[in-house]
C-alpha cells in the first residue's frame, strides 16, 4: 500500500524546504508565483490532500497546550512554565510539560506526538541541538501554532520573546571590567542556540569597547555532558595563565565553575570573578553569592501564553512574525566584588 503523501515528500520531489511548500499551499505572498505553480503542480501529481483530521481540530479544541522546555534544572525555566500556567488557567485550559533534555530526535518526537490533536497550541524554547524545523513547520501546517520564548528559532515565522540578550552580555562583561578584570572567559553552552550567540556579541562589544583583545581560546564551548564541562572549566583554571573574570552564558555552568574553584581552592572573588544568567533562587545562599543577570522568567511565559491564546481564540494556527524583548536586571553579588586597595 502506498504510503500517504505528506509535505516532506513534496519538498523532497521539488528540492525546496518544506517550509515553501506549506507556504506556497496556503498561497503566502512570500513564495514566487512560479514556486506556487510547481508545488501545486507537484501535490496534483502525487496525490496530496490535506490532513482532514487538522480541519476537525479546528472545531474541536483539546482544551490543552503544549509547553516544550530544554531543561527542568534551571530556574528560568520552571519560573517561566509558571508565568504560562497562569495564562493557561485563566483560560481554563490544561498544561502538557514536555523536557527535551537538549536533545534534538526527543524535540522531534514530542513534536510529532503533538499533531495527533493532543494540544491545540505549543510554547517552546528550542533544544540546544536544534539545526534543521522541518518538524516545525509540519506542526504548524497540522493547525498548531506555536509561540517561541528564551531559545527561538529565527527561521519559523511566530512570535517570539526574548530578553535583551546582547545588551545583558554587554552589561555582565562590563560590569567584570569594570571591577578590576582584564583576562575574562566565556562560557557558551552551544554556539548554534540563539540566546548563546546574542551573549557573546555582547561579551565581543565590551572587549572591544575597553580595549581588549579577543582571545578565542578564552571562549570555551561547553554543552549538555557535565563531566566534559567540568574537565574542561577545571583545564581553564589549572593553566598556567588563568583567567581573571569568567562569564556564564547559562547558570549551570556557572555552578559548575563554582564547584571548579572549591576543587582547586581557588578563592572567589579574590583569585577569579564569576557573573552567569541566573534565575537561582539560592544565589544569594552560596558561600559567595553569585552576581546574576536575572531574566523575567515569569513575564516571559506568561506573555507567551498570552499571544498563543489570543491566536487560539481566533482559530488561526499562523501567528504573524514579532519580536518581544523584556528586559532582564543584573544584580551585584559577592562573586564580583572589587578588592579593597
Amino acid at each position: 500500500m502506498m504510503s500517504k503523501t505528506n509535505l516532506k515528500m513534496l519538498s523532497e520531489q521539488l528540492n525546496v524546504s518544506v517550509s515553501t511548500v506549506s507556504k506556497a499551499l496556503r498561497n503566502s505572498h512570500e513564495i514566487g508565483n512560479d514556486t506556487k505553480k510547481r508545488v501545486l503542480e507537484m501535490a496534483e501529481k502525487m496525490g496530496y490532500r490535506p490532513n482532514p483530521y487538522a480541519g476537525f481540530l479546528r472545531n474541536h479544541k483539546s482544551k490543552t497546550i503544549a509547553l516544550l522546555i530544554p531543561e527542568l534544572t534551571n530556574n528560568f525555566f520552571i519560573q517561566a512554565i509558571s508565568g504560562a500556567e497562569s495564562i493557561a488557567h485563566e483560560n481554563d485550559y490544561h498544561v502538557l510539560i514536555y523536557n527535551t533534555h537538549d536533545d534534538f530526535n526527543k524535540e522531534k518526537n514530542i513534536i510529532k506526538d503533538l499533531q495527533n490533536g493532543r494540544v491545540d497550541g505549543v510554547i517552546m524554547s528550542v533544544s540546544a541541538d536544534t539545526k534543521t524545523y522541518d518538524h516545525l513547520n509540519e506542526l504548524i501546517q497540522s493547525n498548531i501554532p506555536i509561540v517561541f520564548f528564551d531559545r527561538i528559532c529565527h527561521e519559523i515565522e511566530t512570535a517570539k520573546i526574548t530578553t535583551d540578550d546582547f545588551t545583558s552580555g554587554f552589561n555582565a562583561t562590563e560590569h567584570l571590567i569594570q571591577n578590576g578584570c582584564r583576562d575574562i572567559a566565556y562560557l557558551s553552552v552551544s554556539e548554534t542556540i540563539s540566546i548563546d550567540n546574542k551573549r557573546a556579541q555582547g561579551y565581543f562589544e565590551a572587549l572591544n569597547k575597553h580595549g581588549i583583545p579577543i582571545n578565542q581560546s578564552r571562549i570555551i564551548k561547553c554543552g549538555n555532558d557535565e563531566k566534559n564541562n567540568y574537565k574542561k572549566i577545571k583545564q581553564l583554571l589549572q593553566s598556567s595563565k588563568k583567567p581573571d573574570g569568567i562569564f556564564s552564558s547559562v547558570e549551570k555552568l556557572a555552578i559548575t565553575s563554582y564547584i571548579v574553584c572549591n576543587d582547586l581552592k581557588l578563592k572567589i572573588p579574590d583569585k577569579i570573578k564569576i557573573i552567569s544568567f541566573s534565575n537561582l533562587r539560592t544565589g544569594t545562599l552560596l558561600n559567595l553569592s553569585l552576581t546574576s543577570i536575572i531574566q523575567p522568567a515569569f513575564e516571559m511565559g506568561k506573555q507567551a501564553a498570552t499571544i498563543l491564546f489570543k491566536y487560539l481564540g481566533n482559530k488561526r494556527a499562523f501567528i504573524p512574525n514579532e519580536n518581544i524583548i523584556i528586559k532582564s536586571e543584573l544584580v551585584k553579588r559577592n562573586s564580583t566584588a572589587k578588592m579593597k586597595d
